[in-house]
């Protein structure tokens, strides 16, 4: 666990990096900021971010949120947007829960396909929102971030939002293989 703030981490922009850490840690941030630093070193081309975060209140605080919160993303970035579901927080049982994160799946496998195909960096944040059903595959998202010299990737890893249900289940599954995957990882308190 880092015992630094994030504005004092520097991520590398190279290889594989997958931030993670629990709602409100700074994932999001450090993700924006890296995608900053890779713009002013390298510019736009190339550049291909993801935004899978579901953005709602809980308690009265935002939970989830998108880059643009912390930067503008600049013309010349390939910029996939997910209207994204927060399964937990919006389904009341199971089947809802479940209802909601497939869609999400399905319309993430969506942009997938729509991305360019040869990326020179990619950002994503919130990667694991796609994979919190089955018919979701991490492998397809780490495959695609494989093509590219970067790739930043942020990730939930808390217990605040559920932890034995089936979408706490699938998300844990999805975190794990990202984990196995990346370069380094990159843990938020």
């Amino acid at each position: 666990m880092s015992d630094r703030d994030d504005g004092d981490l520097d991520v590398p922009l190279s290889g594989s990096t997958l931030i993670v850490g629990p709602s409100g840690a700074g994932k999001t941030r450090l993700t924006a900021r890296a995608l900053s630093a890779w713009i002013d070193q390298h510019g736009t081309d190339g550049v291909v971010v993801f935004e899978f975060g579901p953005e709602v209140e809980r308690d009265g605080r935002v939970i989830g949120g998108r880059l643009d919160r912390f930067l503008d993303v600049p013309e010349g970035v390939w910029h996939g947007v997910l209207e994204a579901h927060a399964p937990r927080l919006q389904g009341t049982t199971d089947d809802e829960t479940q209802a909601l994160a497939r869609d999400n799946a399905d319309r993430a496998g969506t942009l997938l396909e729509a991305a360019p195909q040869k990326p020179a960096a990619v950002f994503v944040n919130d990667a694991t929102i796609p994979f919190q059903h089955d018919v979701g595959n991490p492998n397809e998202l780490t495959g695609y971030c494989d093509r590219a010299g970067c790739a930043v990737v942020n990730a939930y890893d808390g217990a605040e939002l559920g932890t034995d249900d089936p979408v706490s289940r699938r998300e844990r599954e999805s975190l794990a293989k990202l984990k196995r995957w990346a370069d380094r990882t990159i843990e938020l308190e």
